[in-house]
């Protein structure tokens, strides 16, 4: 079975879309709908439902679902295994939003510096999305917000950093927690600690940056939760209230167990903050 009609298969399967589909693998709609074609025709089964909004799964393409995604990511393992198989070709890096413009640039650097030859690939989102695609073996190492403390996952540095409640100096805040999108490490701490506190009308709001968060919790909209690091990186240290937290929520780097990167021992000696 070709392995690129799987591919097709799941990203048509993934956005329930073949014009969807079709932009994010960069193909032509017709290219993906012949695609899938030839696909059904070698297996001898529809694979979607045709629907006013799209296209959905039929119960035969549900049960090649689990096995083209496997049959994916073991092939793009394989392939990934081959090319570093004497040295690291390739390092696929995912980091959380708030360790990228703190940390991503000068490891990036020096990276580049001690392996010249290495291509680097970055993904950033928070920390359950990033966590989710190491997982899922589409990066080899990772920045995340918190030790994972999964089972398949390991440590290879932790670097400890001051987390800090913030809000207006000279208004009172409003009953709103503030943060970078609702699926972030820290933005989750504080929704569950308000909810500790039995306050149940409290609203949420949550931006694109943290530049933005910080700026709304100095106004008063509501309040926030973020290391140190970005509140000095974009300079609110002196504009905000700041109330030391400790909830365990340090960035780490992390890798899988079953599938450590060739520098791996380089990673864990590693320093490069300033």
């Amino acid at each position: 079975m070709d392995s690129n009609l799987l591919k097709v298969f799941l990203a048509v399967s993934n956005n329930s879309s073949i014009s969807l589909a079709a932009l994010e693998l960069g193909f032509a709609q017709s290219n993906v709908t012949s695609r899938i074609k030839q696909l059904e025709k070698g297996i001898g089964y529809t694979l979607f439902h045709r629907i006013p909004k799209g296209v959905k799964l039929t119960h035969e393409g549900e049960k090649l679902y689990p096995h083209a995604v496997e049959i994916v990511r073991k092939l793009e393992e394989t392939i990934l295994q081959m090319r570093n198989i004497n040295h690291q070709e390739v390092l696929r890096v995912g980091s959380t939003q708030t360790n990228a413009p703190i940390r991503l640039l000068p490891f990036v650097t020096k990276l580049n510096e001690d392996f010249p030859k290495m291509k680097v690939e970055l993904y950033t989102n928070t920390t359950p999305h990033v966590v989710s695609t190491l997982l899922d073996y589409k990066v080899d190492i990772a920045f995340v917000s918190g030790n994972p403390n999964h089972k398949d996952i390991m440590v290879l540095q932790k670097f400890d950093e001051d987390i800090y409640l913030v809000e207006s100096k000279d208004k009172k805040s409003e009953n709103c927690v503030l943060g970078y999108k609702d699926s972030c490490a820290y933005f989750t701490y504080l929704y569950l600690e308000f909810k500790k506190q039995d306050n149940s009308t409290f609203k949420t709001i949550t931006f694109e940056n943290y530049e933005t968060v910080l700026g709304c919790a100095k106004l008063g909209m509501g309040k926030a939760l973020a290391p140190i690091s970005i509140i000095k990186k974009y300079a609110y240290e002196n504009d905000l209230k700041m109330t030391k937290v400790e909830c365990g929520l340090s960035t780490h780097l992390v890798c899988r167990k079953d599938y450590i990167p060739m520098i791996a021992g380089y990673l864990k000696k590693l320093n490069f903050e300033n």
